[in-house]
């Protein structure tokens, strides 16, 4: 792809920040309408988390696959055709007459979501060829992803207050409309220099472990862990997660490319990408459902009260870039871990009437936290790679990103499931587990942070660069020997 000039580089910057944020606000701008589609759809709790989770879990399991995809066939191309499904999937959504609809609409909207997010990124890391530049542009485009699931829920309850819960999946269509002609105007096409053959095997294996695990959380609190089901699903999920690591290493074009994991940067990434989000999604379903079930407030005035968390993103997040692209990730990790571990320590201690100063003021550290969290994390996952892996490489950090929000709303959905038709302190109590889950994924952050940033960690992940520069040039000269035939 020849470069660009500036202005047109950042038009590229602006359309894939658009797309993210789409995607990503559909993960948070739900949550503050579960209590009005329950009204409305006579929803259960298992099917409100259904509601969240079916989108996640398909954004999860798909994400590589769409990287790998995009690498191969033009990451433009995969862009509109995901742009289509995901709009098409919004206006099903508005239209479902009842919540098993619902549910399959956000399984569609998923399916384009897939195409997004990841194949956004790598356009973006291909478009700014300068080191210094491309970590400028990742940054702006990690943030926006913090922004969007801060934003959602202010902008979500503005809508289901205004025009009901159908209008937060109506919104897209326009958004997306303008979107795709954007993409044919000013988007160039891009591939990778070496194309990676598709893995049915391992796509399979990677949706079993995934919805096997997800399925047994969420459907845990009706059956039961001892329940054969619950058993035999877990089951499954192991024995997949053996047939990837035993599987994957033998293919030359694995769909999970675990030799990506011999960088400690890189494999620290996917960890606290997977905590960051698993903490935030706990924090977004259990928070909704407090303000609005147990403090009696509105769909609008719920999504006002998490006002902090998007202002703290919308000042912090550039500037966490910036400071990303100058010194590093290591001291914005550190603040980012620290803030969310306050923050689930100081929800411990939150009741039907605390103040709602106090209220605020535990929301401003969760600001803090998704303020500083994004931009060093999506950096460390792609800074050292080849550009040939850029895909692959952003597709596995948005799949630890989903991956979280996933397993935030199943495990937050299952712990307070049972308290939720009681309301006041019940709710409260059940709670609890859920802020000290937060805390230790905070804990696990400031950990991760540490380790990933050292001289070792920095050293194994120049090895692995240089590993995959090893790969492309061998099969550069194959390609070529085989034409010289």
């Amino acid at each position: 792809m020849a470069e660009l000039g500036r202005r047109r580089r950042l038009l590229v910057l602006a359309i894939c920040c658009a797309s993210v944020i789409v995607v990503v606000m559909d993960i948070s701008i739900v949550n503050v309408a579960l209590p009005a589609i329950r009204h409305d759809l006579h929803a259960t709790v298992s099917g409100l988390q259904w509601t969240v989770d079916a989108y996640t879990l398909v954004l999860a399991s798909f994400l590589l696959l769409a990287g790998s995809t995009a690498d191969r066939v033009g990451r433009r191309r995969i862009f509109q055709v995901g742009l289509a499904v995901f709009g098409l999937g919004s206006l099903l959504c508005g239209l479902a007459p009842s919540l098993g609809w619902l549910i399959a609409a956000r399984v569609l909207q998923a399916v384009g979501g897939t195409m997004l997010n990841p194949v956004a990124m790598a356009i973006v890391a291909t478009t700014f060829p300068d080191p210094a530049e491309r970590a400028r542009a990742i940054g702006v485009f990690g943030s926006m992803s913090g922004l969007s699931l801060a934003l959602g829920p202010i902008l979500g309850g503005a809508l289901v207050d205004g025009f009901g819960w159908r209008s937060i999946f109506w919104i897209n269509v326009p958004i997306v409309a303008a979107a795709i002609v954007c993409t044919a105007l000013f988007v160039p096409e891009s591939r990778a220099g070496r194309a990676r053959r598709f893995d049915p095997v391992g796509q399979i294996l990677v949706i079993l472990v995934l919805g096997s695990v997800v399925y047994a959380i969420i459907e845990s609190h009706r059956l039961g862990w001892t329940s054969p089901v619950i058993l035999g699903l877990l089951a499954v999920a192991v024995l997949s997660a053996l047939g990837i690591l035993g599987h994957e290493p033998r293919r030359v074009d694995p769909l999970l490319e675990l030799r990506l994991f011999r960088s400690v940067p890189f494999s620290s990434a996917i960890l606290m990408a997977l905590f960051a989000l698993c903490g935030f999604g706990a924090f977004l379903f259990v928070t909704t459902q407090y303000l609005q079930d147990v403090r009696g407030m509105s769909a609008l005035t719920a999504g006002l009260c998490l006002l902090p968390v998007g202002v703290l993103v919308t000042v912090l997040s550039p500037r966490t870039g910036r400071l990303v692209g100058a010194r590093g990730p290591r001291g914005p990790l550190m603040v980012a871990g620290t803030a969310l571990a306050l923050g689930g320590g100081a929800s411990i201690w939150l009741g039907p009437a605390t103040p709602l100063p106090a209220v605020l003021a535990i929301y401003l550290l969760f600001g803090m936290f998704l303020g500083t969290v994004n931009p060093p994390i999506t950096n460390t996952a792609v800074s050292g790679m080849p550009r040939s892996m850029a895909g692959v490489a952003t597709s596995l950090a948005s799949a630890g990103r989903q991956t979280g929000t996933t397993l935030g709303v199943a495990i937050s959905g299952t712990i307070v499931g049972s308290a939720m038709a009681r309301g006041g302190t019940a709710f409260t109590s059940a709670e609890h587990a859920v802020w000290w889950l937060v805390l230790g994924l905070g804990v696990g952050i400031l950990v991760l942070g540490l380790l990933s940033t050292g001289r070792w960690a920095l050293d194994t992940a120049g090895r692995a660069a240089e590993l995959f520069e090893e790969m492309d040039r061998g099969a550069d000269l194959r390609t070529e020997a085989l034409r010289r035939r």
